[in-house]
């Protein structure tokens, strides 16, 4: 039934094929800690995420969305219009980037860096405790002294 709803609004004009939006096997791939931009045709009213622990979606404006991995993993996005009805029901897949960043074992132990274009400590997760422990402590102390005071 949703098939052919989803054939009735191409063919009507409410809902174009984006491959971000549109019901597609294909996932939406977005990375770790990092956010995309999802048009869409047709207003949203309504956005669900299935796990919001994987991924975080807001309405900027009614037809366009920010999308934001959280976590690794898969889960699905649901956008309904005013009346309830689907616009696009798709697999949102959460993944690493990969680009620009070394990983280093240490036993059991793992931490991440950030090199563009120098190394630089990074959290992600899956690393080691401590490290990600440190490198949020020094995160913050270098925000509290950049932030004025009053």
């Amino acid at each position: 039934m949703q098939f052919y709803r989803t054939v009735l609004a191409l063919l009507f004009g409410l809902l174009t094929v984006v491959p971000a939006v549109a019901e597609t096997s294909e996932p939406i791939s977005v990375k770790v800690n990092m956010a995309r931009i999802l048009r869409i045709s047709a207003p949203a009213a309504t956005v669900i995420i299935g796990n919001p622990g994987v991924a975080d979606i807001t309405i900027q404006d009614p037809q366009t969305l920010v999308l934001t991995g959280r976590s690794y993993g898969q889960t699905n996005l649901i956008i309904l219009d005013s009346a309830g009805n689907p616009v696009a029901d798709t697999i949102v897949s959460v993944v690493q980037g990969q680009a620009d960043t070394i990983t280093v074992y240490m036993g059991t132990a793992r931490t991440t860096l950030a090199c563009q274009p120098v190394c630089q400590p990074m959290i992600m997760l899956g690393d080691d405790t401590g490290y990600s422990s440190n490198t949020f402590a020094s995160t913050t102390l270098l925000d509290q002294a950049a932030t004025p005071r009053q």
